[in-house]
């Protein structure tokens, strides 16, 4: 199994210290509500998935991209993670990493989905270059799924709850596996480690992930974000962790350096740099959307144990 480049600080532990990633925050849109997903807050001190500032245009993007090769000597890689689902609508995405791969040929590019859509897109990833994706995959058992989807976009674009729900996302992502394997690019996949809902189920996930030609598992312990479904779910600890990852590791090598970094992240792995903190960003419009282009958070409230929301 190829687990791709060398200088990717995800796929290689050894990379994380002396190479950078920056995550370009072009995907506002996202095709299904996971249970424990909140992109409605931008916490300045807050490093988890889904999170950003503000969302970036391609063309924005790929200028960014040109001030980070100057500012990060050790950036090698180029990666969009959000904050919503990067296929969901795959244009921004689509375009900013055209505009990335015609001006910076020797980066690597690379995305994380949720792999609804997934299929219909590896093809045009391919021919970009994109040399590594991250497939979140919480479940390979529908009625697991159902516990963790509040719903699944279907084919005619109307919601799909359920095991039914869950059920579609499993197929869709199993097929866009498989064809990533087939064309060469390097898959991660990252699991969100529920108590109670799938912690144990996550070999099985390991399982089916190799079989369709994974070269990697990111197992990650679940934040509890407020207001969510579960939210009320206490974050897994240390010591099942540990034994998550080492039923898992029967069946596929465990990323154990994850920073479960924002949607705009920037710098070396872990050590909590974003787009913004070292000065990449472009200067606002003069009318500025709240937050990151998604539901305004007036009257949300503010992150628990965090500085006030922005």
């Amino acid at each position: 199994m190829n687990a791709g480049d060398s200088r990717h600080p995800c796929f290689t532990a050894g990379a994380h210290g002396t190479h950078a990633r920056i995550h370009l925050p072009v995907a506002a849109a996202c095709n299904i509500r996971c249970g424990y997903c909140d992109r409605r807050h931008d916490c300045v001190n807050e490093s988890r998935p889904g999170v950003t500032s503000r969302v970036l245009n391609p063309v924005e993007a790929a200028q960014l991209v040109d001030r980070a090769v100057a500012a990060l000597p050790h950036l090698s890689v180029v990666g969009i993670a959000g904050p919503g689902d990067p296929l969901a609508s795959p244009g921004p995405t689509l375009e900013t990493l055209a505009l990335v791969r015609r001006a910076h040929p020797g980066l690597l590019l690379c995305l994380s989905t949720n792999g609804l859509a997934l299929p219909d897109h590896v093809d045009a990833l391919a021919a970009l270059g994109v040399g590594h994706v991250t497939v979140t995959l919480n479940a390979v058992d529908p009625e697991v799924g159902a516990r963790l989807y509040a719903h699944v976009t279907g084919d005619d674009g109307l919601a799909l709850h359920g095991a039914e729900g869950a059920a579609h996302l499993l197929a869709r992502q199993e097929e866009g596996l498989s064809r990533l394997a087939r064309a060469g690019i390097a898959v991660k996949v990252n699991t969100v480690v529920v108590p109670g809902v799938n912690d144990d189920h996550v070999e099985a996930v390991a399982r089916r992930a190799a079989a369709l030609g994974a070269s990697l598992m990111n197992c990650i312990g679940l934040i509890p974000v407020a207001g969510t479904p579960l939210g009320g779910v206490e974050a897994p600890g240390p010591r099942l962790m540990d034994a998550v990852r080492a039923t898992a590791g029967r069946h596929l090598p465990q990323m154990r350096h994850c920073a479960r970094c924002r949607a705009d992240a920037a710098g070396l792995l872990g050590d909590g740099g974003t787009l913004g903190g070292l000065g990449l960003l472009p200067l606002q419009p003069e009318h500025p959307h709240r937050g990151h282009g998604l539901p305004d958070t007036a009257g949300m409230p503010p992150c628990a144990g965090r500085r006030r929301c922005d």
